[in-house]
């Protein structure tokens, strides 16, 4: 048994196994990606499934066969329209589950007057008997009230069962003495005095159970141990005592084993669905309220116990739930996340997954509409199998599923997968000399939060990159791929594709990029003082905005602003047109200040507008839809009606607003920089370079949010408050730093915007003209293929040589560098150092052995250290100067070691992305 709030951990992981013979190396290719990233288990994919005309409350299974109960009178085929292909099913139907269709056991429902309904369902411990609850007094004619069993082998019912509830059961489950446990809005069974909680024997007579509740029950299930009866619903108190929607029973005379006071389930909430878990020892709450401080998500608690675990704070009003194989499925209307560091309020998601370990969201995202009735969508879960397959059924109000026409029953499984990732959304860059940047934002894939992405370069069929990143769809953070085997004023081009390791997107859109020469001043200015986010604006189109630094602080372009406008604030790029209505940028990040750490934010603007608006701010959404606008702001940067700046930030949860305003103003039509800082000195608003004004407030609010740029909601509470809070205008190079700026910086960033990239640094990257590797354990053989190796103990060495060029004109060698990609066999990675050494004696690729090794120099040109990934890229710089008197010639270098640990590296006969390379850079003496 588990103590009080002890996790459980799992995990997956992958081995790859190679046994190498002492005298070779070769490529290991790495195992497939699974289709479903663990832990999910079903796909995102639904499966053709028949259908319902109305609401299904409640799903079972037994023997491969599942049950629905609800609100509805036919069932028809998926696609079929509402009306047609119909077959009478009223309030009841069974299931194959492994083909969607019904089975043919049928059951009528009804009531004399008012309208029947079957709001759950129940199977026995020995899956012989369905037990069947609601609001009804006949089935197939028979004399009935409110609960039945039923046969599972014959879909007979079983005579003799005939309890009478006084009003309608929406709870059942069954204990493996047979015992049948019942809650709903009843306040009597066969007559006697049960207040929305009783039970019955096999035969239908009833128990000593009576847990007294004074509101209905919604849900209930005995403990693995048949111990205890876990209840939930409206109730405020269980036999007189205080427990509120959650309680634990005695399984034989109701008496609280545990209560649940105060605060734990708000007054405003009521429990609506529990499940247990004997693998994890846990038992998991539904929860629905109604405001924000209500109780919405889902509880974790221990069966050893009865203490909470975790707590799911997500709004969304639960309905039920469901655990399979370590994960916890929900079904709901889940829409804000905020309060747990998920999303903000956002449209609604209807389907969710979570470990039984960690409440935060796995990527397993299948989607339904709310539907008909209150309406909130799913109502009830299941899981069966049959046929070597696990299903997850899903039955409720909804009326479409993953944006097709299905209605109140849909079904996904564990396998095939068969939804491929989005394709990526690209941006190419030539930030500096011998360097182009790819960067794109992470795709989207309903049941695979860890993809595989392919880079193509020139419309090639071999990825020059390879990588993995994680994503979902509130959190898809870019990634890159720095190109370093490019020359300058040659253009390239690049897409991209994703994989979950089954299916493959499409290319992306094609990225084009001529390499540059030389970097841009100012750009290398704001990295260098520390920015972590860097919106430059150079897309020619697309949603994507790449971040220049190396945080991966990718934006998202928000209903497509006017791309590439001109002129720029920053010699050598773009800038971005808003239009001031509901065009803006957001970060695809969520971030998390806390009050008071230091902070700037800088970017450049130009407008003619007099209605003024949000410049770049920090906010608590990142959308526009139903109202879905920040509720808090904070670190504003906007113009005033009048044209003044104004830097702002919010105090706490105070209404106090310490601002900074302008006395001149700024809407005349020309580039101005602006940027605004905040620190232990207190705040300062910077423009055109010099400090234009500065407030002692040194504390701002503390929350989870996202950056935005060109508008967002504000509040009546901030001063000057402009007539539109979205800015019309162009803006350029926006950066965010985890320091307040100094002066001198300021001025820096503000008088390089007019500088152009010099004719810079000429970078030559070469690869071997010839390699090769020996190895001591056999001495007489030549090692001439697609790895090369380094290790002191038992020996390899390796050789390369290189054409070095002449230096060009005017020009001296100033840097070198060696750079490499380890390969893929899983031992490739070394946590040694390995040294880079001329060869002194003669050599050729065909025929060195280790006898016949060369000889090398005493002096090492660079050491490296840390290369312990396989299929990972490094670089080691080298002693220049040590080469430069070599240029114009052949030159040899070796790759040695004196320790045990190898390092296997690709050689020149791999893919040319992978070939080892020497980078020369030139420049002016």
């Amino acid at each position: 048994m588990r103590g009080p709030g002890r996790l459980r951990r799992t995990g997956g992981v992958f081995a790859a196994v190679l046994g190498l013979a002492a005298g070779a190396l070769s490529a290991v290719a790495a195992p497939p990606a699974a289709a479903l990233t663990p832990p999910v288990g079903f796909t995102a994919d639904h499966l053709s499934t028949y259908q319902t005309n109305g609401i299904v409350w409640s799903l079972a299974e037994a023997n491969g066969v599942v049950y629905a109960g609800g609100t509805f009178s036919t069932v028809r085929p998926a696609g079929s329209p509402a009306g047609s292909n119909t077959t009478p099913a009223v309030n009841f139907a069974a299931f194959d589950a492994a083909t969607g269709a019904p089975t043919g056991c049928s059951l009528s429902f009804t009531r004399n007057s008012g309208t029947a309904t079957v709001r759950a369902l129940a199977v026995s411990p020995d899956r012989s008997t369905l037990y069947a609850g609601g609001y009804f007094n006949a089935v197939n004619g028979t004399a009935a009230n409110g609960l039945v069993a039923m046969d599972t082998a014959t879909c007979r019912l079983r005579p003799g069962f005939s309890p009478d509830f006084g009003a309608t059961v929406r709870a059942l489950d069954v204990a493996e003495n047979g015992t049948v446990y019942a809650g709903g809005d009843f306040r009597s069974v066969n007559g006697q005095t049960r207040n929305f909680f009783g039970a019955v024997t096999p035969t239908g007579a009833l128990t000593g159970w009576n847990p007294d509740a004074d509101d209905p029950g919604r849900t209930l299930k005995v403990t693995p141990d048949g111990a205890n009866v876990l209840i939930g619903g409206d109730f405020f108190t269980v036999g007189g005592a205080a427990s509120h929607a959650l309680a634990v029973t005695s399984a034989s005379t109701g008496a609280l084993t545990r209560a649940y006071t105060g605060n734990f389930i708000p007054s405003s909430a009521v429990v609506k669905d529990i499940v247990t878990d004997t693998a994890s020892d846990g038992w998991y709450v539904a929860g629905e309220g109604a405001g924000g401080a209500s109780f919405d998500g889902r509880l974790a608690m221990g069966l050893d116990d009865f203490d909470q675990r975790w707590r799911d704070t997500c709004q969304g009003a639960t309905q039920a739930l469901r655990v399979h194989r370590g994960v916890l499925y929900a079904g709901s209307h889940v829409h804000d996340c905020s309060s747990m560091g998920g999303f903000p309020n956002q449209v609604r998601k209807h389907l969710t997954a979570q470990s039984v370990d960690d409440p935060a969201l796995l990527g397993w995202l299948p989607d339904t509409n709310d539907g008909i009735g209150e309406p909130v969508g799913p109502r009830a879960l299941t899981v069966a199998s049959r046929g070597g397959r696990d299903f997850l059924w899903v039955g409720g109000e909804f009326t479409t599923v993953n944006g097709v026409a299905q209605q109140a029953l849909t079904r996904f499984a564990d396998t095939p997968d068969t939804g491929a990732p989005a394709a990526p959304v690209v941006s190419a860059s030539a930030p500096r000399a011998g360097e182009v940047r790819v960067g794109w934002r992470s795709s989207l894939d309903l049941d695979d939060s860890l993809l595989t992405y392919r880079v193509y370069r020139d419309g090639g069929s071999a990825p020059v990159h390879t990588t993995t990143g994680s994503s979902l769809f509130f959190s898809r953070p870019q990634l890159t791929f720095t190109d370093r085997d490019v020359v300058a004023g040659r253009t390239y081009t690049y897409r991209i594709t994703a994989s979950d390791g089954t299916n493959t997107s499409g290319l992306s859109a094609t990225a084009s990029v001529t390499a540059a020469s030389s970097a841009s001043p100012y750009q290398e200015k704001v990295l260098a003082d520390g920015a972590d986010l860097y919106w430059r604006y150079d897309e020619s189109g697309g949603a994507f905005a790449a971040d220049a630094s190396d945080s991966g602080n990718g934006g998202v372009y928000a209903n497509a602003p006017s791309y590439r406008a001109t002129p720029s604030a920053v010699a050598g790029s773009a800038a971005l047109s808003l239009n001031g209505t509901d065009e803006y940028v957001y970060s695809d990040r969520l971030h998390h200040y806390t009050s008071p750490t230091p902070y700037s934010v800088e970017t450049w603007f130009r407008t003619t507008s007099t209605a003024g608006g949000r410049i770049v701010g920090f906010g608590n959404n990142i959308g526009t839809a139903r109202g879905h606008t920040s509720s808090v702001s904070d670190k504003l940067v906007y113009l005033t009606s009048n044209g003044r700046l104004a830097f702002g930030v919010q105090t706490g949860s105070s209404s106090a607003r310490p601002t900074v305003t302008t006395t001149d103003t700024y809407n005349d039509g020309d580039w101005h920089h602006v940027v605004a800082t905040q620190g232990p000195s207190g705040m300062v608003l910077y423009v055109d370079g010099a400090a234009a004004g500065t407030n002692p407030a040194t504390g701002n609010r503390s929350y989870n949010g996202y950056w935005r740029v060109g508008g967002d909601a504000m509040s009546n509470a901030w001063p000057n408050l402009p007539a539109s809070t979205y800015f019309a205008g162009q803006v350029d190079e926006t950066a965010v730093y985890p320091s307040a700026l100094t002066a001198a910086q300021v001025a820096a960033h503000h008088g390089l915007a007019d500088t152009p990239a010099g004719p810079g640094d000429s970078t030559v990257t070469l690869t071997p003209s010839e390699d090769a590797y020996v190895n001591g354990v056999a001495p007489n053989t030549n090692y001439n293929d697609g790895q090369l190796a380094s290790r002191g103990t038992t020996a390899y060495q390796s050789y390369l040589r290189f054409a070095l060029p002449e230096a060009p004109a005017g020009q001296v060698l100033k840097g070198a560098r060696f750079a490499f990609r380890t390969s893929s066999d899983p031992t490739a990675g070394s946590a040694e150092s390995h040294s880079i050494v001329p060869v002194t004696g003669a050599w050729t690729e065909s025929a060195v052995t280790y006898n016949t090794r060369p000889t090398l120099a005493a002096s090492a040109l660079g050491t490296i250290t840390g290369a312990s990934g396989s299929s990972t890229d490094h670089s080691v710089e080298l002693d220049a100067s040590a080469l430069e008197g070599a240029l114009g010639s052949l030159f040899p270098l070796a790759l040695t070691s004196s320790g045990t640990d190898s390092l296997r590296i690709w050689s020149s006969e791999a893919t040319a992305a992978y070939r080892p390379q020497l980078v020369l850079t030139f420049g002016a003496e």
